[in-house]
């Protein structure tokens, strides 16, 4: 039987799509008509390239939906006629109609295939380092960090540095530097334990750069293209696409950003001059994209830093745009962001995270994008 929360009607909302999108343990909605015929499908993809255009996330979805999708029709499906569709055209699922073009079942990728099948046919090899920001006090966690660093504190059986490292993994990316400062050692020492098939080279601040600065102490061992995380979240994308989007606009720095929805619990009061009540809100709901605190950085970027003194990404990036160097937005849903960094935030964390694990990698959206310069 089909969920409801796959299936959604043309008239509804960009932002009901995207809630939608949270909610439901699939990729993609069904977009379906008053008889539940198939009209089209809608990914993340769709909605990213939308908003991307600069369009409203008010607006109905019928100039975001995909509306030529690839179905089978009952009478001629087969279950290896799905694989083989499921792997030409990278797609999350194919849905099965009956004859008046009714949806009737679905076939997604883990039922196609093992997880392990799926992890090795969509994940992609990536030569990139990542830089990981690991030199914080992590105050928003006290007093956890007046003993542990910020990196160690555990989600599960890890530590949240090494769940962010196994994430990039997952794209091949093998080299890893993580910026330490406040106990550091100890973040040495763990890895040091730890059986692991990937690089680590140790950038040690002399003092507290901010969220930035330590960018210079590796400055020399960079080629190209990085990606740099910060050390309490986590953010599952399609890295491999975000990589060629950033390369592709031929931006200076690429901000990964996580569309979030916030509800004021309040009725909210318009005024005018003097007091007077123009109109009032009942719990009015906003959602707007923010920063999730990863970012694909072209080496040349660094330039536009200081040497060795306190520096935060936000600078970089505002040097960035004063002096007209791209910086682009590339979006993921709500349900893709993990912030780890506050108390509320971590309990959350450790049932959200199954879901990270149990799902699959995101497959690759279609090959169009748009950047925008901000």
């Amino acid at each position: 039987m089909l969920k409801k929360d796959i299936l959604i009607s043309e008239t509804e909302s960009v932002k009901d799509a995207l809630k939608k999108l949270c909610i439901s343990s699939e990729k993609v909605l069904l977009v379906i008509d008053k008889e539940k015929k198939l009209l089209g499908t809608i990914t993340d993809g769709d909605i990213r390239r939308y908003i991307l255009r600069g369009k409203s996330l008010e607006n109905d979805i019928r100039e975001v939906y995909n509306k030529e999708p690839i179905y089978f029709k009952k009478s001629d499906f087969s279950i290896e006629l799905a694989k083989k569709a499921l792997l030409d055209n990278r797609i999350e699922l194919i849905p099965v109609l009956d004859e008046e073009h009714k949806v009737m079942d679905l076939v997604i990728w883990d039922q196609a295939f093992s997880k392990d099948k799926i992890e090795t046919l969509q994940a992609g090899k990536l030569d990139i380092p990542v830089v990981i920001m690991a030199g914080g006090k992590g105050f928003r966690l006290d007093p956890f960090t007046r003993i542990l660093p910020k990196p160690l504190i555990p989600i599960g059986d890890k530590p949240i540095v090494e769940i962010i490292i196994e994430g990039f993994r997952k794209w091949g990316i093998s080299e890893y530097y993580l910026t330490l400062n406040h106990k550091g050692g100890m973040i040495k020492a763990y890895f040091e334990n730890v059986k692991r098939d990937y690089k680590i080279k140790y950038i040690t601040e002399d003092s507290f750069l901010g969220t930035a600065g330590s960018l210079k102490l590796v400055e020399n061992e960079i080629n190209d293209t990085f990606i740099i995380s910060n050390c309490d979240v986590i953010v599952k994308a399609n890295f491999e696409e975000v990589v060629n989007f950033h390369k592709e606009q031929n931006a200076s720095l690429t901000i990964l950003s996580a569309i979030q929805h916030y509800k004021i619990p309040y009725g909210v009061i318009n005024f005018k001059e003097g007091g007077g009540v123009t109109n009032i809100q009942e719990k009015p709901e906003y959602t707007f994209p923010i920063n999730a605190g990863v970012y694909v950085v072209s080496k040349d970027s660094l330039r536009f830093m200081p040497e060795e003194l306190p520096f935060d990404m936000t600078d970089l990036i505002r040097n960035l745009i004063r002096n007209n160097e791209k910086v682009a937005m590339y979006p993921v849903n709500e349900s893709d962001y993990i912030d780890i960094g506050q108390w509320e935030e971590y309990k959350k964390t450790i049932e959200k995270l199954q879901l990270f694990k149990s799902d699959q990698i995101p497959s690759a959206a279609p090959d169009e994008v748009v950047a925008v310069q901000l």
